[in-house]
């Protein structure tokens, strides 16, 4: 399927200069290709498959564009072509039919389960898989390992992996890491991890926490003052003999509206003077930004990372990682989500306070120090394996899928 959708957008690149033609309405789009979903992929019935493809044109906004095709996997012909996404904000939603077929819903007036949210509580298995690269010499991964805490209940049920784990806790945070040393043996092994995982819908809660001193410090990627010191002072101007929670939701309102989903350029490097700077990024730049706005406004706040689960399908591929924050208000933790508050702006009330209980988390926290650590000492930011040969760091192909489990 995959081969199919890429041989259909070549051929219709190269009829036109190299160029992918779409009419968005009454638009005529030039776009070139920048991810195939394969997490997506479908086989409806057969010879019929769907394919969710982002193209982007010449200014960095991205389409997310759905496709029905017909055939067999090396001769395919497109039936459909419609416009899902731009720059993550929908259209439609999906939403499956009695009988199993789907239909487009528009997002005005759908529900907050077709834009992405399971409130009360959700249950799922969730597999986290690693393809190891050929080994020439001594190697070592890390890959994260969720806690458990009031709003998630972990149990590991199966980890296969050539060579037996050592478990590791990060200094200055509750985050943990499985760790491996690897070496030419391991030569694209695989290692697999499955979670039963039970989730809670979270909202605001009492923090255990006395010394709030670490989620105001500033960090190379999440400093404070200076530029942000200005837009806090903008923002914020009307507000400073208000309560915290009250300045808190000003600056998610600032993000909210001034920052564009948009993968392009340095996103997903969790910047906070890149967000900044290009008002642009995925859910890393959105968050990033988010805290050093707070910490420079006396706003405790930190950073969190997972996988959020679809809400409607009930098994397949997750795409990516997914993050968000909290920020200490009126003696409680305040969830936060901006860059999905960003993309349904019907729902960016709910997501001011609220967390849904379709995701799993990884790790708290940013600069994570392990013991033994990778050679440049700190992981920004932890939801994918970090893999390092001859202290290089080298990227390794990995996939997150789940099955969600209906109570009987």
């Amino acid at each position: 399927m995959e081969r199919g959708i890429r041989q259909h957008i070549k051929r219709e690149t190269e009829k036109n200069n190299g160029f992918f033609a779409l009419k968005n309405d009454s638009t005529d789009l030039s776009l070139r290709l920048v991810r195939v979903h394969t997490e997506y992929l479908s086989v409806l019935s057969k010879g019929q498959y769907f394919a969710c493809v982002d193209l982007a044109d010449e200014h960095g906004d991205v389409y997310d564009v759905d496709f029905f095709l017909s055939g067999n996997p090396e001769q395919m012909d497109v039936t459909e072509t419609t416009v899902h996404k731009l720059n993550g904000k929908p259209y439609y939603a999906w939403k499956q039919n009695e009988d199993k077929t789907w239909g487009r819903v528009p997002t005005q007036g759908a529900s907050s389960a077709l834009m992405g949210v399971v409130e009360g509580a959700d249950h799922f298995t969730f597999e986290y898989r690693v393809v190891l690269p050929v080994i020439e010499d001594e190697a070592e991964l890390w890959i994260p390992l969720p806690n458990n805490d009031p709003y998630q209940n972990i149990s590991l049920e199966q980890i296969s992996s050539p060579v037996k784990e050592q478990i590791l806790e990060a200094s200055e945070s509750d985050s943990r890491a499985f760790y491996f040393t690897l070496g030419p043996d391991q030569s694209e092994d695989t290692v697999t991890i499955v979670y039963d995982v039970q989730r809670k819908e979270k909202g605001p809660y009492a923090a255990s926490e006395t010394d709030f001193s670490p989620f105001l410090n500033s960090s190379l990627l999440l400093p404070t003052g200076g530029q942000f010191a200005a837009i806090v002072d903008s923002v914020l101007e009307d507000h400073w003999e208000e309560s915290k929670l009250v300045q808190g939701r000003a600056l998610y309102d600032y993000v909210v509206d001034n920052v564009r989903y948009a993968k392009q350029g340095k996103y997903g490097t969790g910047d906070a003077v890149y967000a900044c700077d290009s008002k642009s990024g995925n859910c890393t730049e959105f968050h990033s930004l988010f805290i050093s706005l707070a910490r420079t406004a006396g706003i405790p706040a930190r950073f969190a990372i997972g996988a959020a689960i679809p809400s409607n399908r009930d098994e397949g591929g997750v795409d990516g990682y997914h993050c968000w924050a909290e920020f200490y208000a009126e003696e409680q933790w305040w969830p936060v989500d901006i860059s999905e508050g960003n993309k349904y702006s019907a729902l960016s009330t709910y997501y001011f306070g609220h967390h849904p209980a379709n995701r799993i988390e990884f790790s708290r926290g940013r600069d994570l120090v392990f013991n033994p650590g990778p050679t440049n000492g700190k992981i920004p930011f932890f939801a994918y394996p970090v893999f390092e040969m001859n202290e290089q760091e080298v990227k390794i192909a990995t996939t997150f899928t789940y099955r969600r489990k209906r109570e009987s």
